[in-house]
């Protein structure tokens, strides 16, 4: 294949992908026997810690755990995430995804911006915070932390959209080998296998996970080879310290975006651009850090640091050639005393990316067309007090600050451009209060300020080939507003965020209409108003009946935009609903499914072409046919649905119509049907 990669010999007769193991959920249950031979059990030192994070936090927030998803051909964090209340995760091809909470970063057409993607607690964001979220493997995870906009203060985050952590299981808590094979439509193949185990004061936890797929697009093929593991080390009752290591070789190449016509009726087809100049995006990165605990009784000392490396080979417009290293360090102290809590913490992150581009030639390096090193920055300094005059109520105040500066030297370009550097500095505080009358039901409200600064990406920009250093590109800063709910009471779970965020500068990127293969520009807007829904409804009547809901109202626009007035901002849908009806127990069950997007987003930001709504309905299912072996099936748009999920923003043209937009190449159509079926097997 042309993008294939050969895996070693070991693992071309069966690609295991790796899959954490969890430890065993509790006994005593009237399903007993069906839980010794389920393959889905729970971590509960590692998830049922978070879940009392989330607890403790005065706004939108919630745990995935592994198996939420189990049962599912997991491609990306789409998969993952997909009943997270409030995450926006719109498939592409292949691993990407248009990846946004609250919209940050939403008009941005690649890569991801606004949201703190981590890893066991260590950014996977460069110091830029521009980030490849395709470096996440979501089945390595135990359970994934998701925090909604300025709750995901304790992770040194004062974005928009908060932080996304997934974290992986420790020896201690997967004991044993476990494998998963799994494999289906558009010759994909997937397979993982994980090791887990304790010996006194040490534990360690390994795997490995490997996969193929042609992609249900023309020029989409995809191939990885990963691996994830750590080491924790108890040197005293006190303190502990674990070792982590990352390694990624992901090949992926780009179909491009259609016209709306091509998305409705030739969704397998290529860009004929993308197909010519052979696009893709490689990545190899190498991360490794350390994290280490240290119980001072009332409270607790985290220290880290890390070390991420990077080759990103991007054969796009031109060829992108990118060699990056972050170093960091962090650090945080939570105490605990009677009615008074308070945390303290920072972080630094800098990197150096050596940055050159060529004439692509069908994906090859041709001649230099530019050389840069660049130089990154980022920093910050938190801190967060909680206070509880009386046992169900808490009230909160905390604060952010963080700097950054980018720099620039170039080494060759062709034509005139500029060296240069630019440094930021933002405050960010945040109140708010928690309150719970009764046990399991919780209301909450919070108003804090965010400040997100521009990466290398915004800063020093190309536009039709002009290479130039845009000093006037400001932060995006938003005041926002959180009102909510989260809990159980009999058949019934909830979580409910209801929020109002005021920005100024928002940071959007665009193409002109008709135009292929040319970078987005960015601009600040003026002032715009991101409000909205983020609701999960969940009901067990009994144990072997469950439906699960979530649904999004996004009312994103300018405010009295000199140019595009009231006009909403364009990819976002107004509404998306997303449910699933489950029927049986892990001895055996089957599950519907359905996505739907009653109206589109439109296309552009003056509002000329709105794509249509469309439905997708999915059927999965699963079964322990022994003692540690589970089979099960993931079947995707039964119906063979045709629609565009994903668009590029675009500014329009003096003169441009809906016809216009329509006939841009800007659209991603959704995936189309697919069956899906594996094994899961634990020792």
């Amino acid at each position: 294949m042309k993008y294939g990669y050969c895996f070693p010999a070991g693992m071309a007769a069966l690609a295991f992908v790796t899959t954490p193991l969890h430890a065993e959920d509790g006994a005593g249950s009237a399903d007993a026997e069906g839980a010794d031979k389920a393959i889905i059990v729970t971590g509960h030192s590692l998830s049922d810690n978070a879940k009392a994070q989330v607890d403790r936090t005065a706004g939108g927030a919630d745990i995935v755990n592994y198996q939420d998803y189990a049962d599912k051909s997991v491609m990306s964090l789409r998969d993952t995430l997909a009943f997270s209340p409030g995450v926006y995760l719109q498939p592409r091809y292949g691993q990407e995804v248009r990846l946004s909470i609250r919209g940050s970063g939403l008009s941005r057409g690649f890569h991801m911006r606004g949201i703190a993607l981590l890893q066991d607690g260590v950014p996977i964001n460069l110091a830029d915070d521009n980030g490849d979220f395709q470096e996440m493997e979501p089945t390595f995870f135990d359970h994934l932390e998701v925090y909604r906009g300025a709750n995901a203060l304790r992770f040194g985050s004062g974005t928009l959209g908060g932080a996304i952590n997934g974290v992986t299981p420790r020896g201690a808590d997967a004991k044993g080998l476990y494998l998963r094979v799994d494999g289906g439509s558009f010759d994909t193949l997937r397979g993982l296998a994980s090791m887990g185990g304790a010996a006194g004061a040490v534990d360690y936890w390994a795997g490995i996970s490997a996969d193929r797929s042609d992609g249900d697009r023309h020029h989409a093929a995809r191939n990885s080879l990963r691996f994830n593991g750590n080491v924790g080390l108890k040197l005293s009752d006190r303190v502990e310290t674990r070792f982590y290591a990352s390694i990624n070789h992901i090949v992926q190449a780009l179909p491009g975006a259609l016209t709306y016509t091509q998305a409705l009726t030739t969704p397998r087809l290529a860009n004929p651009g993308s197909a010519a100049g052979d696009q893709h995006r490689d990545i190899d990165s190498i991360r490794l850090q350390n994290r280490t605990s240290i119980d001072l009784g009332a409270g607790k000392l985290v220290l880290g640091a890390f070390l991420n490396q990077k080759v990103l080979f991007h054969p796009i417009f031109q060829v992108i050639d990118q060699d990056s290293l972050d170093t960091g360090a962090f650090g945080r102290f939570d105490y605990e005393s009677g009615p008074l809590a308070f945390t303290l913490g920072g972080e630094i992150r800098r990197g150096s990316t050596r940055a050159r581009q060529y004439v692509n030639v069908k994906g090859k390096r041709g001649a230099l067309t530019f050389d840069a090193d660049q130089d990154a920055r980022t920093a910050n300094v938190f801190g967060e007090v909680r206070f509880k005059p009386i046992e169900q109520l808490s009230l909160i105040a905390g604060a952010i600050y963080a700097d950054g500066w980018r720099k620039r030297h170039v080494r060759f370009s062709p034509s005139p451009t500029q060296d240069g550097s630019i440094s930021f500095s933002e405050f960010s505080p945040k109140f708010g209060l928690l309150y719970e009358p009764l046990a399991d039901v919780q209301f909450y409200a919070n108003y804090s300020r965010s400040a997100e600064f521009p990466g290398f990406g915004e800063v020093f920009q190309t536009v039709s080939g002009v290479n130039s250093f845009i000093g006037a590109i400001r932060p995006q800063t938003a005041w926002t507003g959180e009102v909510g709910t989260r809990g159980s009471a009999g058949i019934a779970s909830w979580d409910l965020s209801v929020y109002r965020a005021d920005l100024r500068h928002e940071m959007l990127q665009y193409a002109v209409d008709n135009s292929v293969n040319i970078p987005a520009a960015t601009f600040n807007a003026d002032k715009t108003r991101h409000q909205g829904v983020e609701a999960e409804l969940t009901i067990s009547p009994t144990d072997w009946l469950r439906l699960r809901q979530v649904y999004q109202y996004n009312d994103f626009r300018f405010r009295n935009d000199v140019q595009f007035g009231n006009n909403r901002l364009p990819v976002a849908p107004r509404h998306v609903y997303r449910a699933e009806l489950r029927l049986g127990t892990e001895a055996l069950h089957i599950a519907s499914n359905v996505e739907w997007v009653p109206r589109g987003a439109y296309a552009d930001y003056r509002n000329l072409f709105r794509t249509k709504g469309y439905a997708l309905l999915g059927l999965s299912a699963g079964a322990a046919i022994s003692n540690g072996i589970d089979l099960f099936i993931d079947a995707r748009n039964l119906t063979q649905n045709k629609a565009a999920g994903d668009i590029s923003a675009v500014v329009p043209g003096i003169g441009a119509t809906a016809a216009t937009i329509a006939s841009s190449a800007i659209y991603y159509p959704v995936e189309r049907r697919s069956v899906f079926g594996g094994v899961r097997m634990r020792f």
